[in-house]
């Protein structure tokens, strides 16, 4: 049994710093130095959410992927990745702002689960917090993911579309020349009517039920999750203004 929670990353500076460890090394062991969204000034900032696959007292992290929430200030991973390659990326962020955008980005999976759908399960986890009862609060309407080709029809069932007015036809060549990385967003984060039927169903019963286990497919067989998807200050917060709303 795994367990896969959700958090603001100031919340829990600790699993954090986890999380950012084990990119690093699996990154290391594909023979990237570097990458803009294994960045660690991430941790500090207010605007992000992490979704982290660990064991279920919490010690050892099997993977893990963030979603950054633009503020207008600080950059988007992708802006910093690509952006010097074509700025088009900078002007639609900006055009998104007004109505709330986003970044899941350092999507990675240990060694330990590799092979197992943990990158599929994250996905759904990540598209899930990004809209339904707490997509107000967090202003996330449109959500961008820069991806490995391997990664790009994982996403797409999830509804993200590439978006091929940018580089060439959505790729760029990043994080090293010999490879290339897709561009796509999703910009119905709420409604999820791009996203395959089967896809749909199983991220709205998260948002429905963010607390459950669930045994779950993957190419190696059969796996029980414990999801933990409920953030508790944010959602908190919403429930009490829930019920405010109902007493008036």
């Amino acid at each position: 049994m795994i367990r896969i929670r959700a958090f603001k990353s100031i919340n829990d500076i600790p699993s954090s710093k986890l999380f950012a460890q084990g990119h690093e090394q699996v990154l290391r062991d594909f023979g990237v130095m570097k990458v803009t969204s294994s960045n660690m000034d991430w941790i500090y900032n207010p605007n992000v959410y992490v979704i982290l696959v660990e064991n279920e007292d919490g010690t050892k992290v099997f993977g893990g992927a963030r979603i950054h929430i633009a503020d207008g200030k600080t950059p988007l991973p992708v802006e910093d990745a690509v952006g010097e390659m074509d700025e088009g990326i900078k002007k639609k962020i900006e055009q998104d702002l007004e109505h709330g955008v986003a970044e899941m980005c350092g999507l990675w999976n240990a060694k330990e689960v590799r092979g197992s759908g943990v990158s599929v399960l994250l996905t759904k986890a990540s598209v899930a917090k990004a809209g339904a009862k707490i997509a107000n609060l967090l202003n996330i309407n449109t959500l961008w993911v820069l991806c490995a080709p391997y990664t790009v029809e994982m996403v797409q069932r999830a509804g993200f579309k590439i978006e091929d007015d940018l580089g060439d036809k959505g790729t760029f060549p990043y994080p090293k020349p010999d490879w290339l990385a897709t561009v796509l967003s999703l910009r119905d984060t709420e409604t999820l009517n791009s996203a395959d039927p089967s896809e749909r169903d199983q991220i709205f019963d998260l948002r429905l039920t963010p607390r459950q286990s669930k045994m779950e497919k993957g190419p190696k067989g059969e796996i029980i999750i414990e999801y933990d998807l409920y953030i508790e200050n944010i959602e908190n917060q919403v429930y009490t203004e829930n019920q405010e709303s109902k007493s008036i």
